[in-house]
C-alpha cells in the first residue's frame, strides 16, 4: 500500500466543488497554505499528511500513525473477519477514542502466530519496511515438533530453498539454536507461510511461531498479548524513506 499522493489543484477542486481552472485565482489571492507556507503552484504535490488551510480554515490535517502491537494467538491479522477477532478489533477496544479506519497491517502474522505486529496509515513507510529490496530483517522464535539438527538446517536455510509453486528461491536466512526444540530464525522476506514451509522440508512441524523484531524495532516486553502502543520517533525513523 502506498501513501495517497495528489496535486494541490485536484485536492482543492474536490473539496471546494469548483473547476480546477478556477483554483488558479484562489492561489493567486494567496488564500491557501500548505504546511504553513502560502501555496501558488497548482501542481504542487501533496499527500494525505499535508496540512492544508484555506482562508485560515483547516481542510486537512491528518497525522501519520505508527502502532506496535503484541499480537496474541487466535487473532487474525486483518481489518475485518466474520469468524475471528481481528487486530483492528483489539485496537478499537483498547483505544476507543481514536479512529483506526485508515490503518493497515505491516507484515501479517497468521492466526496461530504471535508477537510483534506493526500497523500504520503511512503506506510508503510500510512498503519500505516490508520490501525485500531493503533487506529489513524479521526475527522469529520458532518451536518445533521434533529435535533440531542445527547444522543441516542452517546450511539449507543459508543456501535458500526453491518453492516450486511460485518458482522462486528464498533469500538466505539465518538460524540460531535456543534449545533442542526451539530456534531463532532471521530472514529478510516474508513469503506465504515461509517459515513453516522451510521447516516442512525436514518434516518438522512448527508448533509455535513468535516474532520478536522487525529491523531495529523489538517487541515491547511490557506489553501483554493484545496490548499496543505508539512507536517512538526513533523507532519510526529507523526506516529511511527514499
Amino acid at each position: 500500500m502506498t501513501s495517497k499522493k495528489s496535486r494541490l489543484d485536484r485536492f482543492l477542486s474536490r473539496h471546494l466543488s469548483v473547476k480546477r481552472s478556477d483554483i488558479r485565482l484562489v492561489l493567486a489571492q494567496k488564500r491557501v497554505r500548505v504546511d504553513g507556507v502560502i501555496a501558488t503552484d497548482m501542481q504542487q504535490p501533496i499527500d494525505q499528511f499535508s496540512r492544508i488551510e484555506l482562508d485560515g480554515s483547516l481542510l486537512q490535517a491528518q497525522q501519520p500513525c505508527y502502532v506496535l502491537m503484541h499480537k496474541p494467538v487466535g487473532v487474525v491479522s486483518a481489518t475485518k473477519d466474520d469468524i475471528h477477532k481481528t487486530v483492528l478489533d483489539l485496537l478499537r477496544l483498547e483505544h476507543p477514542e481514536q479512529s483506526w479506519d485508515d490503518v493497515h497491517i505491516v507484515g501479517r502474522l497468521d492466526l496461530n502466530s504471535s508477537g510483534l505486529l506493526l500497523l500504520t496509515n503511512h503506506g510508503d513507510w510500510s512498503r519500505q519496511m516490508m520490501s525485500p529490496d531493503h533487506k529489513v530483517s524479521k526475527v522469529y522464535d520458532v518451536t518445533l515438533g521434533n529435535p533440531v539438527d542445527i547444522e543441516r538446517y542452517s546450511e539449507a536455510f543459508k543456501q535458500g530453498m526453491h518453492f516450486a509453486y511460485e518458482d522462486i528461491v528464498t533469500l538466505p536466512a539465518e538460524l540460531e539454536q535456543i534449545s533442542e526444540y526451539v530456534v531463532r530464525v532471521c530472514l529478510v522476506e516474508g513469503r506465504y507461510h515461509q517459515i513453516k514451509r522451510m521447516f516442512g522440508r525436514f518434516r518438522n512441524p512448527v508448533i509455535k511461531l513468535h516474532r520478536i523484531s522487525i529491523g531495529s524495532i523489538h517487541l515491547d516486553r511490557t506489553l501483554l498479548p493484545g496490548q499496543s502502543r505508539l512507536l517512538t520517533d526513533d523507532e519510526v525513523n529507523a526506516i529511511t524513506l527514499k
